[in-house]
């Protein structure tokens, strides 16, 4: 108990901030001392989550102006909430920001990245992770970019569970109004195409092209997205599937192959699952993960091993649910 590392959640009532709970209730090294809520405060978590069950005991969310004083720091805070409560914590605190704020913030101290992707770790202690979008997208097309594989253009094609849009119900985010349903929405204007463009262009030191057009879709939990690139010489798809996987040898988190995955295969679990298809200079991948959790708490507690030392795969090797 003595070796425990305790950590704060804020905005703990959120579908992703539940993702963290779940996961670190569990995990061997974090501990969860405090979780803030701005409209749960002196209820149990296990009445937002009755998932959880006993492993929440008597946990209850404390104010949002609760004093932080852990050293670890999950913040699920939604957009826009996030930047004035970091920007008062101690440079000692290491910072997982799952919300946007920090995620185009070029010499500042948060590092918005993939875990799976940098070798290297910030030694500022502060990570913005990426959208849901823009982890399933960059994580298919970075070693294409990396390792020159293709023209550095793609267009992709997504979709996404309910729970994207998080849990206060709204007109056209609804499930009811997803279900049996599928749109596009923001298509080439999303706000997650930046983000993938930078990792991209981190990634191989070339500016890329992306049309991007999300998708919502009637199912709850996931993402799919389909992307097309055209190949620079004419390696095969073995080949392709060869090179794609030694990128991520030193992650258990990305698996490739010819198999075109279904996003059952992904929910539930910190992986992200990526399908292979080539004819002539024509390259399509799909790739697939849990929005909620390689999207964001999964990745979010992988980066937080890292700033602490510990493998990055810690209390993260669940599989995937198969059917939900």
């Amino acid at each position: 108990m003595a070796n425990l590392i305790p950590v704060t959640v804020l905005g703990g009532s959120g579908y992703v901030a539940g993702e963290c709970l779940r996961i670190l209730l569990t995990h061997p090294v974090f501990k969860v001392v405090s979780i803030t809520s701005s409209t749960q405060a002196g209820s149990l978590v296990s009445d937002a989550f009755p998932h959880l069950g006993p492993l929440a005991e008597d946990m209850k969310f404390c104010p949002a102006d609760a004093e932080i004083k852990t050293k670890a720091v999950f913040c699920a805070l939604p957009h826009g909430e996030a930047a004035d409560i970091l920007s008062k914590l101690g440079k000692a605190v290491k910072v997982v920001d799952l919300s946007a704020d920090h995620r185009f913030q070029e010499g500042g101290p948060f590092f918005c990245g993939l875990p799976d992707i940098e070798r290297e770790t910030p030694t500022s202690g502060r990570i913005a992770h990426p959208g849901c979008f823009a982890t399933c997208i960059t994580l298919a097309t970075a070693p294409l970019m990396a390792l020159g594989l293709t023209e550095p253009e793609f267009f992709v094609s997504a979709v996404t569970g309910s729970t994207g849009s998080g849990r206060t119900a709204k007109p056209g985010t609804h499930h009811p109004e997803r279900h049996g349903g599928i749109w596009a929405y923001e298509p080439l204007t999303h706000r997650h195409t930046p983000e993938v463009k930078m990792m991209l262009k981190r990634a191989s030191g070339v500016e890329p092209k992306l049309a991007f057009v999300p998708h919502s879709g009637p199912f709850t939990r996931g993402i799919h997205a389909t992307i097309y690139a055209r190949l620079k010489g004419s390696p095969s798809k073995e080949e392709i599937i060869e090179q794609i996987g030694a990128y991520y040898a030193r992650t258990p988190f990305v698996s490739v192959g010819a198999k075109m995955p279904n996003v059952k295969e992904a929910v539930g679990s910190n992986c992200c699952r990526i399908g292979v298809a080539v004819t002539d200079d024509q390259l399509i991948l799909t790739s697939v993960i849990d929005n909620l959790i390689k999207g964001a708490a999964g990745g979010g507690i992988q980066w937080m091993n890292r700033l602490f030392g510990l493998d990055q795969s810690t209390g993260l090797l669940s599989p995937a649910l198969g059917w939900n």
